[in-house]
């Protein structure tokens, strides 16, 4: 994984519908979803708003926490986990809120929380379980 995931990173799933926006080269998950950094993230907001399209910002959070001694392999693991929550909810982003690296009884863990976001053209967000 060769991008830091932090606070304020987007991930979002490979083949989603956009408005004239190109991602820059992020990271890509082997479960097809790219990492944008911060400063991607805001052309994004500006680039859906411009196009009178809606970024959806889901209230509610998902947590994944994974215990391991390998932190990138844990990292990715947690991240897998959060992707398919949003994949199940059948959103195409995901934002992360918080990464925390700890240890409990010596044993090292990562807790990574994001909110479901999700990009389309239109303003009514039961639109998106049509896909």
């Amino acid at each position: 994984m060769e991008e830091t995931i932090t606070t304020g990173t987007i991930l979002i799933e490979n083949g989603t519908l956009m408005p004239e926006f190109r991602p820059p080269q992020g990271a890509t998950y082997s479960n097809g979803w790219l990492s944008l950094g911060r400063v991607a993230r805001a052309e994004l907001e500006k680039s859906v708003s411009k196009a009178g399209w809606s970024f959806f910002y889901m209230a509610g959070h998902s947590k994944a926490t994974v215990f391991g001694f390998d932190h990138a392999r844990t990292m990715h693991k947690a991240l897998k986990r959060l992707i398919a929550d949003t994949t199940a909810q059948h959103f195409n982003c995901l934002e992360i809120s918080s990464v925390a690296t700890k240890h409990f009884l010596g044993l090292p863990y990562v807790s990574i929380s994001a909110h479901s976001r999700h990009i389309q053209q239109g303003l009514v967000l039961a639109e998106h379980q049509q896909r």
